[in-house]
């Protein structure tokens, strides 16, 4: 059977940075592969297309260049926030706000996203809203291990899962975000 829409998809990877010998980024391995409904919108759209038509023990290597990965980095998408946005009773909470940390913050348009603090001074901390792999080259190897027809519960797991919470249509596990 072929890597083909709606189709589940299982497979293994070794992910590294910009070539077959660059640094490591990730490895998925038989004993925890990745599953997916191939089509679903879940993946890279350029890692699909490089897997499909494939076959169950089919071999896979290919580069995904930074913008048809996750895309360049871009200076607009560091940004300088006042010190007070971090701070609670007058003091900055340094459980949130240190160097490294990824926090996730809400824009003006109620949209989440997460920002890692690069610096902080007296009165600012600069984040960086970039997604971690901008302007990375991705290298992918791998194998496909399987692919079957997808269930009617996988595709409709698919449709029906809360995009706020996760949750699959049960009220009882949503923070009430979202119309089931």
């Amino acid at each position: 059977m072929k890597v083909e829409k709606n189709k589940m998809v299982s497979l293994v990877y070794e992910l590294r940075e910009s070539d077959p010998e660059g640094k490591i980024i990730e490895t998925l391995d038989e004993s925890k592969p990745l599953k997916f409904i191939f089509g679903s919108g879940r993946l890279l759209p350029d890692f699909e297309l490089n897997i499909h038509s494939m076959v169950a023990g089919d071999d896979f290597g290919f580069l995904l260049p930074s913008e048809n990965a996750y895309g360049e980095r871009r200076e607009e998408m560091i940004i300088d926030l006042p010190v007070a946005t971090f701070e609670r009773d007058g003091k900055i909470d340094e459980e949130i706000c240190r160097i490294g940390n990824s926090v996730p913050m809400v824009d003006s348009e109620g949209n989440q996203l997460a920002g890692v603090i690069n610096e902080i001074t007296d009165t600012i901390v600069k984040m960086d809203f970039n997604h971690p792999m901008a302007g990375v080259n991705l290298y992918f190897t791998g194998k496909i291990i399987e692919v079957r027809e997808a269930t009617d519960s996988e595709i409709m797991a698919l449709t029906s899962s809360c995009s706020s919470c996760g949750s699959h249509g049960n009220d009882s596990d949503c923070a009430g975000s979202c119309s089931h």
